[in-house]
């Protein structure tokens, strides 16, 4: 989806943008990541931005919300499932400033918050980042 013109991406699109990275991650990783829901809203929403200190909404493109891996125990039933949220409008702002396809954006936010899943630091994927 390398557009640069016409109308933008819905959050359908990038909600299929997103689904198939996910297709596309490998094992072991695919296989802790089937219950994991993802959805792609707007914005974050006041508190969310509030709770993170954010003001604007803009700088957040995507969120994890939930327990890493690392962290659950049988003792958490009845929990809500772990959830990546992908937000549409900040996406496509960076987007449109980076000039990047927008495949491989939601790719590396999606990525990025994956890593949360699994227990890794803003600070631990930017070390991963630099070493790559």
């Amino acid at each position: 989806m390398d557009r640069r013109f016409g109308t933008a991406p819905s959050a359908a699109e990038i909600e299929a943008i997103a689904r198939a990275s996910l297709e596309r991650l490998p094992e072991p990783f695919a296989a802790h990541l089937k219950d994991v829901v993802l959805t792609v809203e707007e914005f974050a929403d006041d508190r969310t931005l509030d709770e993170m200190g954010i003001e604007d909404p803009f700088e957040l493109t995507g969120l994890y919300h939930g327990l890493p891996i690392g962290e659950k125990s049988v003792d958490q039933s009845g929990a809500l499932p772990d959830r990546i949220f992908l937000y549409r409008r900040a996406v496509l702002d960076e987007w449109a400033s980076e000039g990047e396809t927008l495949e491989h954006l939601v790719h590396h936010i999606l990525v990025h918050e994956v890593g949360h899943h699994f227990g890794l630091s803003d600070a631990d994927m930017h070390a991963l980042e630099d070493e790559a």
